[in-house]
């Protein structure tokens, strides 16, 4: 990969059956038999939390081969203040072009337009042997925790990364998931029958 095969732009809404689709076949088998990101994306894009300046799409070759979104949450504080956060994803690339620097490209940039319109901090769940790579860190050393998760239970898929340094200082609390991430097995079957037929596997590392 180098930086002149590929281009960065806005989702258009022209985009958004091959970007599900894209999500799908990036997922698919991947934290559960089939999945359910491509149906989470379709929903979050009419959630009020949605920011469509940080929508992105990766091209290469005039094909779309990844993108990123992220929505508007907050973290309850424990001194009672509510803080205005991010939470980012799905984030997919085509399985093809995985592991080839196309996804730390793309959060990368999308990282460096949410610091631009002045975000403070993006928190969500992910691999800390990639997203470390792009300056994110357990959100248990900035004092945040993960709703509904019980104390002592393993919180190191819980991420945070600081975009205006010192964001979080003197800030513990919980983060909360914005609603529109909630999708029912149902709802997800019924909107996966649009797209070309797959089967769905159990496979080791699943985590559903």
């Amino acid at each position: 990969m180098n930086k002149n095969d590929y281009t960065i732009r806005l989702e258009e809404k022209k985009d958004y059956r091959e970007v599900e689709n894209l999500v799908r076949e990036s997922f698919w088998n991947v934290y559960r038999p089939g999945c359910s990101e491509h149906y989470v994306i379709h929903v979050l894009r009419d959630d009020e939390a949605f920011i469509p300046e940080l929508d992105f799409v990766m091209e290469k070759d005039g094909a779309l081969i990844g993108q990123n979104m992220f929505m508007k949450t907050i973290i309850e504080a424990d001194d009672g203040r509510v803080i205005d956060i991010l939470t980012m994803g799905p984030i997919g690339i085509t399985p093809k072009l995985k592991r080839q620097g196309y996804g730390k490209a793309i959060l990368d940039y999308s990282l460096e337009k949410a610091t631009a319109m002045g975000f403070g901090a993006v928190l969500f769940e992910g691999n800390i042997d990639f997203y470390g790579k792009s300056g994110f860190d357990y959100a248990r050393k900035f004092g945040i925790r993960y709703h509904d998760l019980p104390e002592k239970a393993d919180d190191s898929f819980f991420l945070c990364k600081e975009l205006i340094p010192g964001y979080l200082d003197g800030i513990t609390g919980v983060y909360q998931t914005p609603q529109g991430y909630y999708v029912s097995d149902e709802d997800v079957e019924e909107f996966d029958k649009a797209f070309p037929p797959k089967e769905k596997l159990k496979l080791p590392g699943q985590i559903f």
